[in-house]
């Protein structure tokens, strides 16, 4: 009957969806069903913190859920008894100190080296004008430096330094920071420049903006850069996200795996602390470990679970 009264309050006093109001009921009564199984007498006056904890101990070591999945049902009850205390129901809210368990962060996205190498090495894949040597550019530059999506449309042309071989870039809160360049950027910049500026005596452009609308002529805009970085990647990768985060990704976990050390990429980054940069250390780990269940004969699995 209480359970119901929350249900009717969530559908015609919330406004809540009737999936979302599903799960809210699935949920309240998961969890009555489980205090009836410990103890029939028990009910939602009498539960305590402790029943809550074995319930999402239960939860993720019986039942294989997730703790994303966990913290969902504990919010579930939490809303629930906060419901019930406005009503003057229950007289205290057991799952209010009740701590969900800590929710794994998702590995970040990365385009394999190979296929970024397919990507800027092939023939064919940008036009010979200005808006493919644009376009090939701003990949590379995205894949060489991991700077963010808003610095890179943010560059001006006086950002390219040629003779120290460094690019200035501007972060968050206007911190700049200095990424140093190698020679295949080097020539790609000389050349991208070079068609850039005879775009520039054909149209009227922004002459301080580094990277330029082809129909415009203004400062490219994050939205077209999305644009054309997903295109780019569609052809090349099967996963899901394409964006030029991504590439931001690709860049550390290229870093690391190939032996720069952490605090190096952190300053490339831009990021305040290590522990920011450290995410890349478990991305790099799962390549390793994929790496030697592929060639290592003992992580192979042949009549045992080697390897895992």
């Amino acid at each position: 009957m209480w359970i119901q009264s929350f249900i009717d309050y969530l559908r015609y006093e919330r406004n809540y969806s009737a999936r979302t109001i599903e799960e809210y009921q699935a949920d309240l009564e998961a969890f009555e069903r489980y205090y009836k199984t410990l103890d029939c007498e028990l009910t939602w006056t009498s539960v305590d913190g402790d029943i809550i904890r074995q319930w999402m101990l239960h939860l993720m070591a019986d039942n294989n859920n997730s703790p994303a999945s966990v913290c969902r049902r504990l919010s579930s009850l939490r809303s629930y008894y906060r419901f019930l205390l406005r009503r003057g129901m229950v007289d205290k809210d057991p799952a209010r100190m009740v701590v969900g368990p800590k929710k794994e962060k998702p590995l970040p996205a990365y385009v394999k080296e190979s296929e970024m190498n397919r990507l800027l090495d092939e023939e064919g894949v940008f036009t010979p004008d200005y808006a493919g040597k644009r376009d090939r550019m701003i990949l590379l530059t995205f894949y060489s430096t991991g700077m963010r999506l808003s610095e890179l449309v943010g560059l001006n042309v006086a950002d390219a330094d040629m003779g120290l071989r460094q690019l200035k870039v501007t972060g968050k809160r206007n911190k700049q920071r200095f990424i140093p360049i190698g020679r295949e950027m080097m020539e790609s910049i000389a050349d991208y420049m070079a068609a850039r500026q005879l775009f520039a005596d054909r149209h009227a452009t922004d002459a301080e903006a580094l990277f330029l609308d082809e129909r415009t002529g203004s400062r490219i805009s994050r939205h077209k850069v999305e644009a054309r970085v997903k295109k780019y990647l569609s052809m090349v990768t099967m996963q899901k996200r394409r964006s030029p985060h991504v590439l931001r990704h690709t860049f550390a976990t290229s870093m690391l795996n190939n032996e720069a050390d952490l605090q190096s990429v952190k300053e490339l980054l831009g990021h305040e602390s290590l522990s920011t940069t450290e995410i890349y250390t478990h991305t790099s780990f799962e390549e390793l470990r994929r790496l030697y269940n592929q060639a290592h004969p003992r992580a192979k699995e042949k009549g045992g679970n080697y390897g895992h």
